[in-house]
């Protein structure tokens, strides 16, 4: 039979034995890096990216600890890439889904909520300096930016014989970027059909500085972009289906500035949104002060009313695409809205 003194120590020595495996463990919990989980990811679109910053701005004060969200621009379609192969929880895109897209997803059994967030107006833009292109219609430029001009036309009278007869330097988005796809599917009448000799970047200030600082400049890109930097840039009213009309906040909510006028969005990945609270949570309250954050990031906003729509295609969790994997051109706000929130879109884009 053992003594009492025996046991005590026994016990004590189990004791000290597990004490010291729970402060071992515990060290190396505290050693670890955060999880990927903790540190939720918003990336894609160039032009949404503004809106991205706001919003986790926004949010950071209700954030739970430990938890980091983080926005990256890297192109809509860089994006969906990783969206649909289920390593990013949101993706953030100047254009809806395409069918292509719609496939990538549903082969990885990657669902998603599709949430319009603003509106956008693709802005032509020229150096100050410019003193003699103040408009520019689609026909012209349809003229300087298809397949077909590539290496023919390079001087401003090309495009109008009443400009001077001197180069002209292109600044455009690259092909991972849903302007891209979206300006060459209002402008040539494909995604695809865009000449490819001029300055290209998915990162918009590279495009803001391009015609910065080459007086005969032209370019395009998002509106948050050129209202960052009006001092160094000047946009071109835009000849197309309702008149001539400058981008604005106004132009666009009244469906003016077509066709060059877009919805953007949050596609929200169903797994991690029931997964990670945090994650509706930071959806949730960017909806709720979307007309606030739009105006900080200097995209248009919806109206409130419409945020609240939107907050409830989010809470009935209608998944899916509205728009079947097609690129809208020329639709009004309304139009677009009221495609956005049908629910009775085709079974295959469910």
């Amino acid at each position: 039979m053992r003594s009492s003194s025996s046991v005590n120590a026994a016990r004590l020595a189990g004791s000290l034995l597990a004490a010291g495996l729970a402060a071992s463990s515990a060290a190396a919990v505290a050693q670890q890096p955060p999880t990927a989980a903790r540190a939720v990811l918003i990336s894609g679109s160039s032009t949404v990216y503004p809106f991205s910053v706001a919003a986790i701005e926004a949010y950071k004060s209700k954030a739970p600890r430990g938890v980091n969200f983080k926005a990256t621009a890297v192109g809509t379609s860089a994006g969906f890439r990783d969206f649909c192969s289920g390593k990013l929880s949101i993706a953030a895109a100047s254009r809806p889904i395409n069918s292509a897209e719609l496939k990538r997803c549903a082969a990885a059994g990657v669902r998603f909520i599709e949430l319009p967030v603003a509106f956008d107006a693709i802005t032509v833009v020229v150096n100050p300096s410019n003193s003699f292109a103040k408009q520019i219609s689609t026909a012209q430029l349809r003229t300087l930016w298809n397949k077909q001009a590539q290496g023919k036309i390079q001087r401003w009278s090309q495009v109008n014989p009443a400009w001077p007869n001197t180069a002209i330097k292109l600044c455009g988005p690259g092909q991972d970027s849903g302007t891209y796809d979206t300006f060459n599917k209002a402008i040539n009448g494909n995604t695809s059909d865009s000449r490819q000799d001029y300055t290209a970047s998915e990162d918009d200030n590279v495009l803001v500085a391009c015609v910065a600082k080459n007086p005969g400049a032209l370019g395009y890109f998002g509106y948050d972009y050129y209202q960052a930097n009006r001092n160094r840039l000047r946009a071109l009213a835009v000849q197309g289906t309702t008149g001539t009309v400058l981008p604005s906040v106004e132009s666009v909510q009244a469906s003016r500035y077509l066709p060059l006028s877009r919805p953007l969005f949050f596609y929200v990945n169903d797994q991690a949104l029931k997964s990670n609270p945090a994650i509706r949570s930071m959806v949730t309250s960017t909806l709720d002060r979307g007309v606030q954050i739009a105006e900080k990031a200097g995209v248009i906003p919806l109206k409130d009313s419409t945020y609240r729509l939107v907050t409830n295609k989010l809470y009935r969790n209608v998944l899916g695409s509205a728009f079947a994997g097609q690129l809208p051109i020329g639709l009004t706000v309304g139009q677009v809205l009221e495609r956005s929130f049908d629910e009775h879109k085709k079974p295959q884009f469910r």
